[in-house]
């Protein structure tokens, strides 16, 4: 590990006016950037560890939405009373996130800021069309994830709250890494009432939506309807966990399973 300076700002505006000096970072948890530092893969001037701003945590429901601090903890997301009523499949999501360490120390925000191919996060903002808000303003979903740990997200911005609006009905499965717990396709479904979005992470660079299973589960949301349903291997991951042909049937069998899940 490099050294670097360490900031432990009281507040959010002294916590983005240090986040653009030098080659800085910031720290919302550090269940990904610690270790890359430690391999060296990260080397930031100045670490910003947003751990004392007590404003950017919290939940928060209303019959609208649920919005979630970015500094709030995956484990908190799981064992709220208010997202466990209001959005089940998201509790559902957070409560299978790694295993109690990084639960009890990542934060929503900095997953999404990380944007890993495999995380879980994404799957739910993209597939609950969640708004993201930070420092400099509001990110929709369809605009937020860009690529391979690319976001929307600008130099020094930082992501303060994101809401998700309550779904008619939702579900979340994915087939995991039995070590890290990382999705090897995670799948999100959600039905608005106003339409179907599905959500699909680990398969391929960056979380992403499947068209073709939106148009099909809205003409009728049921697991046959995706049964058919084929994902063509190109662009798709491959690595020593599963072959890109491997990972585009597990999307199929995910989403049926998703579907099944929200129908329950």
């Amino acid at each position: 590990m490099h050294a670097f300076n360490y900031h432990r700002p009281s507040n959010v505006n002294d916590a983005a006016a240090q986040a653009v000096k030098g080659e800085a970072k910031v720290l919302a948890g550090g269940q990904s950037l610690v270790q890359a530092m430690k391999l060296r893969l990260a080397s930031p001037s100045d670490l910003i560890d947003l751990g004392m701003i007590k404003d950017l945590a919290g939940i928060k429901a209303d019959a609208k939405a649920v919005t979630i601090g970015a500094m709030t903890r995956h484990a908190d997301v799981a064992g709220s009373a208010e997202v466990q009523k209001a959005i089940p499949a998201l509790a559902a999501l957070a409560g299978t996130i790694g295993d109690r360490q990084v639960r009890n120390m990542g934060t929503l925000g900095g997953s999404l800021a990380n944007n890993d191919p495999a995380a879980d996060y994404p799957a739910a903002v993209l597939g609950l069309n969640a708004t993201v808000t930070t420092t400099k303003g509001t990110h929709a979903a369809d605009k937020f994830f860009k690529g391979l740990y690319e976001t929307a997200l600008k130099p020094g911005e930082i992501i303060t709250s994101v809401s998700f609006p309550i779904p008619k009905r939702a579900a979340y499965v994915k087939f995991k890494n039995q070590a890290s717990r990382f999705a090897i396709v995670g799948v999100f479904v959600a039905d608005t009432g106003a339409g179907v979005r599905v959500a699909v992470t680990g398969a391929a660079p960056c979380v992403l939506r499947l068209a073709e299973f939106e148009k099909a589960l809205a003409a009728k949301f049921a697991p046959e309807s995706v049964a058919n349903l084929k994902v063509k291997p190109d662009g798709l991951n491959s690595d020593l966990h599963a072959s890109a042909e491997y990972r585009a049937h597990l999307i199929t069998v995910m989403a049926k399973r998703a579907v099944a899940a929200a129908l329950k």
